[in-house]
């Protein structure tokens, strides 16, 4: 739009005039206007848009400059009028802002202004919220310097991003045109957090029951605490309270992300029941400010403490096994830190009731969980000397939890025991002619008690033998039990004898007990027969035997005695030497001689026949005899002599043994009175004569004793054991019998006897005492009994019988 020029305004329209020239000299805009050059016409050359030619230019303006006809230069100036042709527009569709949520109202912001190319009346006039949000946001409209107009948004209300994060608003700009155009513009507002919101559990308290003794790691709860915040205003943490005491720490963790509190130590019910845990949640806004819960663990006992025992006292020292049932030995409280039926207790004695291998001990309960422990029969230390009593305690449990707790006990030795003997009747056997002091056996009685109370005497109990006491008989050792011969003994006199022994212990009273002893005496082969028929001098006997007496004719016969019993007193008789021709023959039973050859006194009229009566003894014994068997010619000898006819040989025989019987006895008076005289000669002798010793010991000191007379039954004779038997002496030992050995008198006598015998035996005159003791040292005497036994293979005794003595 431009407009007309003067000089077309004024030219004539059908004129002739001379041709009219337009020139442009200048143009500003030569591609919007152009001047016809022959008309002048000014025109438009395309459509002129004013706010892409004048866009910072409220006016606009072009300018021309004509040279017209050559004559005139015309300035010529174009003013482009504005069309309302432009609607205001914002830079973007959609704008997006943050703002906290805790600005104040009447906080402003900024908003995008729009643009509006129009100038004038036509540019951009106002702004308008078209979209509000509850009144929160309102739009105040500003104007510059440059007087540009630009638009703030104001809050109007409180905001809260909890309630309502984002709100949408509509701009709306408005131009001056008519009708006025707008422009819009979203407006997105976004609140931006602020840590108004603290976190908020689900409850204020919470109640757990776990079981006591749970597992680590057992999940307890799991916490969750909300905060409306968002990012880091609104991220929780969880922690246990700052006030929260050491053990719950020591107990349980909490993980500060999830709330998730597990346990970390071990829970004791005993020790507490319940327990509380503070916990706190917190943000990590700025100035947070924590939410607080509480969380009650209810712990269920379980059967976790096994009953604890204890010794409140023990008797101290042994326990007498004289102790009557129900003396108190211990006193023993029982206790268990469970509760209801984990701490209900039944407690007993290991090993009591009654039954094999019990104890003695029960259990008595007093109040409160205390127990005595008593004996609940009487005690035998010998069955038992030391007990271990052990206590066990058992709870109600499911499984039942058990404790044991034991003490010593040891039993004090009472006597209550008597010795007793491991026989009641001991059969001890001995040959006879035993050495006098020769070990016969043992007696053995065992006391089970201790000390003095089991410590046994041994003692013979007073006793005869005849009318003899057993105290000359035997000894026995008070400490061993072991039994002694104090005699030599004989069979032919004694054959078995028996005494009582007294074992007694030391205790206080002391017990006792005894038993019997039989010694049987055994018998030896002791005594060689003696020939008593007929009579021999030197060992010589004649017999005279009529001629032509013919086969079977009696000779005469010959007997023998022998003290021994049994085998060792059987004879047999033979005829050893001079009946090589078989003259005679000898029955060896009655050793009766008969002739056996009709002609016999022509062979031989004179026979010198040995012989020999052997017993059946072990050794065998033996005598000899020499028999001189001559045949007479003459009439056959008067009766009473050696002549053995039909008549005589029928007299009886008890007056063939009368003069046998007179020579025994007179040989035994003799003897007897040799060995009176030679005990009595040893009294009154002093030590001077060293033919033998003579000592006196007085029991009561000094011998001022009263001397005991020695009759002929207190002495016997025994066989010697300490000399040699090859030797030329004989020796008589005399034993004293009871009446010497309870006198204060005792002998040891050794001397040379007169006595001759084909035989060599040696004799001691020896009375003994009790105890076995000799007296030594003495000039001329010798020790025939030390104590022991002599080995009967060293000096083999051979008892001298009293017919031997008599041949003496």
């Amino acid at each position: 739009g431009g407009g007309m020029l003067p000089a077309e305004r004024g030219a004539p329209s059908g004129g002739r005039g001379p041709k009219s020239t337009f020139r442009v000299l200048e143009n500003s805009a030569p591609h919007l206007l152009d001047v016809d050059g022959e008309s002048g016409l000014l025109y438009t050359k395309q459509r002129i848009d004013r706010e892409a030619l004048c866009r910072r230019s409220a006016k606009c303006q072009l300018s021309l400059e004509v040279f017209a006809n050559d004559q005139e230069i015309c300035m010529i100036k174009v003013e482009i009028q504005d069309l309302n042709d432009n609607a205001p527009t914002f830079p973007s569709d959609q704008v997006d802002m943050d703002i906290s949520e805790n600005a104040a109202p009447g906080t402003r912001f900024p908003l995008t202004s729009a643009h509006d190319p129009d100038a004038g009346d036509n540019g951009l006039r106002t702004y308008l919220l078209t979209r509000d949000d509850y009144g929160l946001f309102s739009v105040d409209v500003k104007s510059r310097g440059d007087g540009t107009k630009f638009p703030e948004l104001v809050i109007q209300k409180p905001l809260d991003r909890e309630e309502q994060s984002h709100h949408t608003l509509v701009l709306t700009a408005l131009d001056g045109g008519d009708p006025p155009r707008s422009g819009t513009v979203q407006i997105n507002v976004r609140l931006i957090d602020s840590n108004d919101n603290s976190p908020i559990f689900e409850a204020a308290s919470y109640v757990v029951e776990l079981p006591e003794n749970a597992p680590l790691g057992t999940a307890v709860i799991d916490l969750n605490a909300t905060d409306a915040d968002e990012g880091t205003n609104g991220e929780v943490l969880y922690s246990f309270s700052g006030y929260a005491p050491e053990r719950v720490r020591d107990l349980f963790s909490i993980d500060p992300q999830s709330g998730l509190i597990r346990v970390k130590g071990n829970l004791d019910y005993e020790e507490s029941g319940l327990i509380e845990i503070d916990v706190q949640a917190r943000d990590l806004g700025p100035n947070p400010i924590p939410a607080h819960c509480k969380v009650t663990v209810r712990l269920i006992d379980r059967n976790d403490n096994a009953p604890t025992i204890g010794f409140v006292s023990v008797r101290q020292g042994a326990l007498s096994e004289a102790a009557p049932p129900g003396t108190v030995i211990a006193l023993v409280r029982v206790t268990d830190r469970d509760s209801g039926k984990n701490g209900q207790l039944q407690c007993r004695v290991l090993g009591g009731g009654g039954g094999p291998g019990a104890v003695p001990f029960t259990l008595e309960e007093n109040y409160d969980n205390f127990y005595t422990v008593v004996t609940d029969r009487p005690l035998d230390r010998e069955a038992q000397d030391e007990y271990n009593v052990t206590i066990v305690a058992r709870d109600g449990g499911n499984p039942p939890l058990n404790s044991t707790k034991s003490f010593s006990v040891r039993i004090l030795d009472e006597n209550d025991n008597p010795p007793r003997f491991s026989k009641n009747l001991y059969v001890l056997q001995v040959p006879e002619n035993n050495i006098p002091g020769e070990y016969l056996g043992s007696v053995l009685a065992q006391d089970p008690d201790l000390g003095q109370n089991g410590t046994v005497s041994y003692s013979i109990l007073p006793g005869h033998v005849g009318d003899v006491s057993i105290y000359t008989y035997v000894s026995v050792n008070p400490t061993n039990g072991a039994i002694y011969a104090l005699r030599s003994f004989n069979y032919e006199q004694t054959k078995h004898f028996e005494f009582r022994v007294l074992a007694k212990d030391s205790g206080s009273p002391h017990r006792e007990s005894n038993a019997t002893v039989r010694v049987t005496v055994l018998d030896v082969n002791d005594n060689a027969p003696l020939i008593v028929l007929p009579a021999l001098i030197n060992d010589t006997a004649e017999l005279q035997v009529p001629r032509n007496a013919g086969v079977g004719y009696p000779v005469g016969t010959v007997r023998a005695l022998d003290s021994d019993f049994g085998e060792s007193g059987r004879l047999t008789y033979e005829i050893v030497e001079g009946n090589e021709e078989h003259l005679f023959e000898m029955d060896p039973t009655s050793g009766e001689i008969r002739t056996l050859h009709p002609y016999w006194e022509e062979l031989s009229p004179v026979a010198e026949l040995v012989v020999k009566v052997s017993d059946h003894g072990k050794p065998s014994l033996s005598a000899v005899a020499k028999l001189i068997v001559r045949a007479l010619a003459g009439p056959l000898p008067e009766a009473g002599e050696p002549q053995v006819n039909g008549e005589q040989h029928r007299r009886p025989h008890w007056d063939l043994s009368l003069p046998l019987i007179v020579t025994l006895s007179t040989v035994s008076i003799i003897l007897l009175a040799a060995m009176i005289t030679i005990a009595v000669k040893c009294k009154r002798e002093n030590k001077e004569i060293r033919t033998y010793n003579c000592r006196i010991a007085d029991g009561s000191g000094g011998g001022k004793g009263k001397k005991k007379k020695i009759s002929k039954n207190d002495i016997m004779l025994v066989p010697s054991e300490g000399e040699d038997s090859r030797g030329p002496l004989n020796v008589m030992n005399v034993v004293s019998s009871p009446s010497l050995a309870t006198s204060p008198m005792y002998f040891d006598y050794q001397t040379r006897l007169p006595l001759s015998s084909p035989r060599s035996e040696v004799m001691y005159l020896k009375p003994a005492s009790n105890n076995l003791t000799v007296p030594q040292g003495h000039v001329g005497c010798h020790t025939s009994f030390t104590g022991q036994g002599t080995n009967a293979s060293e000096a083999p005794p051979s008892r001298m019988s009293i017919i031997q003595v008599g041949d003496f």
